[in-house]
């Protein structure tokens, strides 16, 4: 029996080094025996004892897989599907796929359903997101516990079965699942700069876009490679979209779209090639559902904007904040049957796409919004009133309770809630300082009424952070 780490287990995905693409010229080079969970490596036979954990966690006849455009992802694949036949599970088999190309068949058809990405990360990561039939996730807290101890134990059921792989295309009905959130025929002609950085988002995108003739798009770095020779697949970091910031308003696009590397989280940018934060488009977007199901549910994460908050309450929907992480959102949209759920992080997730995250809806929602409108991405961003957000920063502390605990008791005389690190509410301004789940470091998000006061209060809470 092949050992796994068990830190490859994290709390919503399992996330590896590929030992073979590590070399001197790697970013993670000499980085052995940190506490990172990313350090931990993962070879195929690794994979083969996941997969048989996988079938009998699942305990279902078929199980969808497919992979990203990682160098390491088709045989992580077949190791994948390996282990699960051995246990007498058969696969289908979707091939080179986004995440929610894998929700979308999970839900469709009613099956568990696992994804080989790293999502947005270099080229010597690997990982799994996995989810059980019609799109229900895995991680800790549901089932990745149970996943790690029994790969680790190693007592796998015996079957006498040994099951097979059946490769299935699913990307033309995929477009088709797509194509009903948008009135193809009320779009109007608007030029489009895209950019999925060689990851495995311009499979669905080239699809979507041949279904909407009247858009003039530019595809940048369209064909996947796992080299992702351009840039990282990660446009939530700045140098990775410098090419859209200067090419949207040097070629008089409308907006540019980026996906990250498995294409489950997108990023806009309007005609000014400003980037538009991920609350902001929470708020369009929920705007843009309201309209078409009146009262219902709105999730969004506690660090978002006040926007949100605030349109949706003006729209007569249902605001529910929630902690961040993808597994967490599910779980209260669910339960609250919420039409639309967003993330300061890029993720998008729709009730009628099977509760999971989509990185094309959004999409297909901007276009439909700025053909009603009729105005610029600007304008409608400016539209939504006066908000002064700091966006996420990121520091490394010695310890993360500690930090913790300083800020609590700073800003005692505010109302404050400690779902996710420690969330302060004062009348006009707010913030959330949280912390990283594999690294000593917290994140700051923090809103004010007025860019001095932004700015002062950021500083004034950097500066609490890092002493």
């Amino acid at each position: 029996m092949t050992v796994v780490d068990p830190r490859v287990f994290r709390a919503y995905d399992i996330r590896a080094l590929v030992p073979e693409l590590v070399d001197e010229s790697s970013l993670y080079f000499g980085k052995v025996g940190a506490a990172d969970a990313y350090q931990a490596p993962l070879t195929p036979e690794g994979v083969e004892e996941i997969g048989r954990g996988l079938a009998d966690l699942f305990g279902a006849a078929t199980v969808v897989i497919g992979f990203d455009a990682r160098l390491s992802s088709p045989a992580w694949a077949a190791a994948l599907a390996r282990g699960m036949n051995r246990q007498g599970v058969d696969v289908m088999d979707i091939g080179l796929a986004t995440t929610d190309m894998v929700y979308y068949a999970s839900g469709k058809f009613h099956l568990p359903g696992v994804i080989i990405t790293a999502s947005h990360c270099t080229r010597e990561l690997n990982g799994m997101k996995m989810v059980r039939a019609g799109a229900h996730v895995i991680g800790m807290g549901s089932g990745m516990e149970d996943l790690r101890d029994l790969v680790g134990s190693g007592r796998f059921r015996t079957s006498h079965r040994q099951g097979t792989v059946t490769e299935r295309d699913i990307l033309a009905e995929y477009t088709d699942h797509l194509m009903q959130f948008v009135e193809a025929d009320k779009i109007k002609p608007f030029r489009i700069l895209a950019d999925p950085g060689n990851g495995v988002g311009g499979l669905p995108a080239r699809r979507l876009f041949a279904r909407l003739p009247q858009l003039q798009v530019t595809e940048l770095y369209f064909e996947p490679d796992g080299n992702f020779p351009n840039h990282p697949s990660n446009p939530f970091e700045r140098e990775n979209i410098e090419e859209l910031i200067r090419r949207v308003p040097a070629e008089g696009a409308d907006f540019g779209v980026a996906w990250d590397g498995d294409a489950d989280r997108v990023f806009f940018l309007d005609e000014k090639g400003e980037p538009v934060p991920g609350d902001f488009v929470t708020t369009l977007v929920a705007r843009h559902f309201l309209k078409r199901d009146p009262g219902a549910g709105i999730v969004y994460d506690l660090r978002a904007s006040r926007a949100v908050n605030d349109w949706v309450t003006r729209l007569g929907g249902r605001p529910i904040a929630e902690r961040v992480g993808h597994s967490y959102i599910k779980r209260t949209m669910r339960a609250e049957n919420a039409v639309f759920g967003g993330e300061v992080s890029g993720h998008y997730y729709f009730r009628d796409h099977y509760y999971a995250d989509n990185g094309y809806i959004p999409l297909l929602s901007i276009l439909q919004m700025l053909s009603e409108e009729n105005v610029t991405l600007s304008e409608m961003v400016a539209g939504l009133g006066r908000y002064y957000i700091s966006g996420e920063i990121n520091s490394t502390v010695n310890s993360t309770e500690e930090t913790l605990e300083r800020v609590k008791a700073r800003y005692a005389d505010g109302h404050q809630d400690f779902r996710d690190g420690i969330t302060v509410e004062f009348p006009d301004w707010h913030f959330n300082v949280r912390p990283s789940a594999n690294d000593p470091v917290v994140r700051l998000n923090l809103e004010a009424g007025s860019q001095q006061e932004m700015k002062q209060k950021r500083d004034e809470l950097l500066a609490l952070i890092r002493q």
